[in-house]
Formats: C-alpha cells, structure tokens, sequence
C-alpha cells in the first residue's frame, strides 16, 4: 500500500469516529488496515569457503632457521608434482619452482621439503602455517584470493579444464555425454565448472566424485564413467597412467580458465614478495636469454637490467632480506622459465605440451615480468 493510499485510509476512519464521538448516526464499518514490516535478517553464510585465520610471522626468519624450505606439493600428477618411481624424489613443473624459492630464501635449491597434499588439504595445510608456500597446481579465484586468508603469486601456468573421453565411443562433444557419468575430484574448481558449464548447456549428466586425482583417474579407467575432467594439463599427465593410453582423448572444448600458481599466507608481505619475484626472476632471464648454462657469461654484462637481475648493481635484494645475487642463485641452479618447463613438460617428455599461452609477452604468450629496477 502507497501513502497516498494509506492517508486516504487513516482519514476516513478518523471522520468515522468523529461523527461517533459527534453523537451522529453513522455506522462503523470493519476496516482491514494492511500494515508492512521490515525486519532485517542476518544473511545467510556461506558454506563455501569460509574466511580462516592465517598464522602471520617472519616466513623467511622460520625458513632460515629450519634451514629448509616447506612447500605444499602434488604427488600423483606427473610433469607438475609426482614421485619419480626411479629415484623416488619428487618432481615435476611445480617442484621445480619449490626449489627456484629455496635457491632464492637459502641460496640452495636443494634445500626443500615437499608435504604432498590432497585437493581438499592444501589450504588448511597453509593457513596453519604447516608449509611455506603452497605450489600446487591450484587455480586462482576471487574467492580463494579473498576468503582463504591466502594470497596468490604469479601465475605460473595459464591452463583450462577439459573432458577426456574414449575414443571407441564416438563422443566429440559435451552434448554427447548427455546422460552419461562423468569423474571429477572434490574440492577442486573444476567440480564446480562442471556443474555450471553442463546446467549453462542444459546437458543433464552424473557426477562421480572422488577425493584425490589416482582415484579418479582410477575410476575412469575401470568404466565407472564415460568422461573424465579435468584441467587439460592434468589431463595430459593422466592419460599416460592410463592402461591404454591411446584408447582415449581429450576434446578440443575448454571448459574455463584455470590460472595455476603459488599461494602464500596472509600477514606476511615480504614473504609473498619474495615468492613473487623469484616467479618473475625465472620468466625475465628467459626474456633476456640468460639460462643456467650462460648465466655467468653475463656476469659484468654493461646492461643494466642484465646488472640489476644478477645483483651486480643496486640493492634489490637487500629490499626482500635476501642476498643481492639471489636471482643469479635462481638462474643457475634451477633455469629460466623455458627451462623449468621444457625440462617438466617439453617435447622430450611424455607431454610433449605446447607451450601456448605460456610463452613470453613478446612471442604472443601471457608470461610477462614487472621491470628489475
């Protein structure tokens, strides 16, 4: 009811009763008054990612002290974080750049430790202050960035999802998995991209969920579904644990973005810093042509970027707590950019992956570094 309305109301009644109170023959009519209430509701939390408290402190103070760095790893996706049955160490893309952060911190790059961590683990495993840096595969979102008491990093690998399926059943699109069932892991963005991409294309399907990546791989591979998502490098790295590699594929269709990289805690800026820039260290040597081979051959260069990022010149360094040649330790102990990835994911490996989005800025790609200076 408008005021207009609600005046008009309130005007008739009170004539009513004056003419009753004037001794009037006047007869009282039931009037039925619609009266609104505001009341405020608390709003309903959300049960998604609730905002944690994250344990602050000097990370690089803790990281000298214990004479090794932490990081939150991956064991069963192979290129990016796995046990090599070999020599049963840990390796992969995301190792790699564990150990870029130890040769930056420590000046070692073997100094590290990898806590392998389940999808649905790694952010508490950070939060309680249990790892250094997290470094595993882990897609960046607002809501990871803004309610994880987390930070994240460059990222170090522009990625996204896919759907591998068999190729005996002749499916070539999502719309062809209508019906069936589909893998996925818990506790993961691409669980969450499944369900919107297939409500968004009113494709009706079965989630089989499972809480680790060898479970799910594992499902897959035994018939329990017809599809199996993923993010496309994991997808890659999967498909060779296959019983029959070949007898799958992965359809050309990409489901979101998935931009992977480190995460850091909350409370601790110059930690965040230092993991940030050692991901910019590795991407600007490689802009520069410095790799762990020439890195010396640079040394004394007359550039003064070339100075400033192997810490002949200025104090970089010394603005992070660190040594002033701590992208120098980067460089030669663990590579540039192209060779981190090339090593982990190149035309030598198993993966054989383009390097698509994840080539420099110069060349078409995404892969860019804020000045040394």
């Amino acid at each position: 009811m408008n005021k207009k309305h609600l005046f008009t109301l309130l005007s008739l009644i009170l004539m009513a009763l004056l003419l009753v109170a004037c001794g009037g023959d006047a007869q009282v009519e039931t009037v039925t008054v619609e009266v609104t209430r505001i009341v405020e509701v608390p709003a309903e939390a959300s049960t998604d990612m609730p905002a944690v408290p994250s344990a602050e402190g000097n990370t690089l103070q803790t990281v000298r002290s214990r004479g090794a760095l932490k990081c939150g790893g991956n064991q069963a996706v192979p290129g990016f974080g796995y046990i090599n049955p070999d020599t049963n160490d840990f390796e992969g893309f995301d190792i790699d750049f564990c150990k870029a952060v130890a040769a930056a911190a420590l000046g070692d790059a073997t100094a590290y430790e990898i806590r392998p961590t389940t999808a649905n683990e790694r952010f508490p495993v950070l939060q309680s202050g249990e790892i250094d840096v997290l470094i595993r595969n882990t897609t960046w979102t607002l809501s990871r960035d803004t309610q994880l008491g987390a930070d994240f990093q460059p990222t170090t690998f522009y990625d996204g999802q896919g759907m591998m399926v068999r190729k005996a059943d002749g499916i070539n699109s999502l719309e062809d998995l209508a019906g069936g069932t589909i893998c996925v892991q818990s506790g993961t963005t691409t669980e969450k991209n499944l369900a919107d991409v297939f409500r968004a294309r009113n494709i009706n399907f079965e989630p089989v969920v499972f809480d680790d990546a060898d479970r799910t791989r594992e499902a897959y591979d035994a018939g329990q579904c017809d599809g199996f998502t993923t993010d496309k490098s994991g997808l890659v790295s999967q498909q060779i644990l296959l019983a029959e590699p070949d007898a799958h594929t992965i359809l050309d269709e990409t489901m979101s973005k998935e931009p992977l990289g480190p995460m850091t805690r909350h409370g601790d800026n110059n930690w965040g810093d230092i993991v940030m820039w050692t991901v910019n260290c590795t991407i600007q040597a490689e802009e520069l042509g410095i790799n762990s081979t020439n890195v010396d051959s640079f040394l004394g260069s007359e550039d003064p970027v070339v100075q400033n990022v192997l810490g002949e010149t200025g104090d970089l360094g010394a603005g992070m707590g660190l040594s002033n040649d701590w992208c120098y330790q980067v460089i030669k102990q663990v590579g540039n950019y192209a060779e981190i990835y090339t090593r982990n994911l190149g035309p030598d490996t198993p993966f054989d992956l383009p390097r698509g989005l994840n080539t420099l800025w110069t060349e078409g790609g995404l892969l860019y570094s804020p000045p040394f200076r």
